[in-house]
């Protein structure tokens, strides 16, 4: 796990706060990137990369200090003898150079391999992407019903908790919905209009419409774009 015993890393300071005191500590950023390419030119590189990131978080717009760390993934990258590593390095120093990534990865590209996925796990990502606070105190009980799959998933909301189990429908739900699996996963992947389908005659509901319109309108969509190597 992340925890290795040792209380230093139970709860350390955020990466952009600790980095300001190891500059102080360091003697200033001159003295860092003066001894950063010392140590570059004797080719200890993971200390180097140790040693800038701490200054790149600490002052982000210092391009001489991004334009080392570069320089110094570069040579990280070209001696990995693993893939991913030089995929990871190399990245790194392209995101140095030229910025973060304009837009993330979308779910909806991986749309073949998540309507192959254990519908449990797809469920998982809904919970994680449930927005706590705007859950805030409604209970919510709704049967997915895959009528291609023969299939019935409850999916409950309690104290902005959401839990989902498969088995048998639960007759006191606010809203059963009967739905063919891939018209579900493209609701809630959303490459179709989830208000006009659930209006529609592609499936059919029991219940309360409403519910489901709140219940999905819970669903935060992350954008997939993030920095790695700048803060």
């Amino acid at each position: 796990g992340w925890y290795d015993a040792n209380p230093a890393n139970l709860d350390p300071l955020p990466p952009a706060q600790s980095a300001k005191h190891y500059i102080k500590a360091m003697g200033g950023s001159d003295n860092v990137l003066r001894m950063a390419q010392e140590e570059f030119e004797q080719g200890n590189y993971r200390w180097v990369a140790q040693m800038l990131n701490h200054l790149v978080f600490a002052q982000p717009d210092n391009t001489q200090a991004k334009s080392l760390l570069a320089r110094n993934y570069d040579q990280l990258g070209y001696q990995s003898e693993s893939g991913p590593w030089r995929d990871v390095y190399l990245t790194g120093a392209y995101e140095l150079r030229h910025g973060g990534p304009a837009s993330g990865m979308s779910l909806n590209k991986a749309r073949d391999m998540v309507i192959h996925s254990p519908r449990s796990n797809f469920f998982d990502v809904m919970a994680a992407q449930l927005n706590g606070p705007k859950a805030e105190g409604l209970e919510l009980t709704l049967n997915i019903n895959f009528t291609d799959l023969n299939e019935n998933h409850v999916i409950t909301l309690k104290n902005a908790v959401l839990h989902h189990k498969e088995g048998s429908m639960v007759p006191t739900a606010n809203a059963t919905l009967h739905i063919t699996h891939k018209l579900f996963l493209d609701m809630a992947l959303g490459t179709v209009n989830f208000k006009e389908v659930l209006f529609s005659d592609q499936l059919s509901i029991e219940g309360n419409k409403i519910d489901l319109v709140r219940f999905f309108s819970l669903q935060d969509k992350p954008d997939g774009k993030f920095n790695i190597v700048t803060p």
